[in-house]
């Protein structure tokens, strides 16, 4: 199978469909394009029938994403995050802003499950790291609301699924849908979860990847727009959420050299790639999103009290900005179409778009 058509189980995915966004992924058309990013998921599926709290069903699960993988864990990455719509929770943030690096791994999981994922992540660095930098840590945890399919207040992520996601974190392609923190996701009212895809680019003659994972759970269905095509309007039926809540993470990863004001700049262009896909970030959305590179390893490894870094020029990185909105976009679309219908909690359903149904609005 094609990983830009298929996931590693066999879902379809958009251009598997014969949907092409512009723009040129890397060979898994996944963030794991960003040589060293590993991602890893532990995905909770049990029960069925009424919601019994702390008994299920359970429709949830927790995702890692590790920068540098886990064979570097504690070397830092520069960073820049942005807020689009604040009702939501992304940890670790003031200290990002505050010293532009990333320190520690990325977990996103739901809701009521960001505080054990972040605690997790601390202990999981302190034993499986022989030499860290600092003693403490202020890891980067997410979440978006996973409370209709999933028995939310059973708080059913616990620390040893935060570890399993973490340690079974590897590069290459990657499954997308209903997976890991994605789980029990909604996007447009169809079922959707965990999305990635990436870009190459091209500055100064030197060829650059770009990559962007998503953690989609927004929108309402007349929203959804495909190749500028208002489909959600020619698809109603089986909303199962029917209103304007739910949150999108978005991480953007790259080997290009830059700065942390300048990754912030990447993070405030992933709105434009949730924007064509009819995303407009409702008051009940929490759009929070964090971008880091690759780049630079020996500016941080070490903590060096003098330290030395490349960047790409600020009037350079309109071909990044690009990337970043491409692959948000596809990211989002295919957390969509690779997935199909979920039963959670109080049989409440959450539909699989109809692969046909969107191509022939699309043709």
């Amino acid at each position: 199978m094609i990983p830009w058509n298929n996931t590693p189980s066999g879902k379809i995915r958009l251009r598997g469909l014969g949907i092409h966004l512009p723009g040129t992924p890397g060979p898994f058309n996944a963030i794991t394009d960003v040589a060293g990013v590993e991602v890893g998921y532990t995905t909770l599926i049990s029960g069925h029938g009424p919601r019994v709290v702390g008994q299920g069903p359970i429709r949830t699960g927790v995702t890692a994403i590790l920068p540098r993988g886990r064979h570097d864990p504690q070397t830092s990455c520069a960073a820049g995050s942005y807020s689009f719509n604040g009702n939501g929770e992304m940890t670790g943030l003031v200290w990002v802003e505050e010293s532009g690096e990333l320190t520690t791994p990325i977990t996103i999981t739901n809701t009521h499950s960001c505080g054990i994922a972040r605690d997790a992540t601390v202990e999981w660095v302190f034993n499986n790291v022989e030499k860290t930098v600092n003693d403490w840590g202020l890891p980067v945890a997410g979440e978006t609301y996973d409370g209709e399919l999933n028995d939310i207040n059973g708080f059913h992520v616990k620390a040893e699924h935060v570890f399993s996601a973490l340690d079974n974190a590897r590069g290459g392609p990657i499954e997308l849908g209903s997976v890991g923190g994605g789980t029990g996701m909604l996007t447009f009212d169809f079922k959707a979860g965990s999305g990635s895809a990436s870009r190459h680019v091209v500055i100064g003659g030197e060829t650059y990847t770009l990559g962007a994972f998503v953690q989609s759970n927004f929108g309402r269905r007349h929203e959804m727009t495909v190749m500028g095509k208002k489909v959600g309007l020619e698809m109603p039926g089986g909303e199962l959420r029917g209103k304007p809540v739910g949150s999108i993470i978005a991480v953007i990863a790259t080997n290009a050299p830059l700065l942390p004001h300048q990754l912030k700049r990447l993070a405030r262009r992933v709105p434009v790639g949730i924007a064509r896909t009819g995303g407009i970030g409702h008051n009940g959305s929490g759009d929070i999103f964090i971008a880091f590179s690759t780049a630079n390893r020996e500016a941080y490894a070490g903590n060096p009290s003098l330290a030395s870094m490349q960047f790409i020029s600020n009037s350079a990185m309109d071909d990044l900005f690009e990337a970043t909105a491409q692959a948000t976009e596809e990211a989002i679309l295919d957390s969509i179409i690779a997935n199909e219908t979920m039963v959670g909690a109080d049989g409440n359903t959450a539909l699989g778009i109809d692969h046909k149904r969107l191509l022939s609005l699309l043709n």
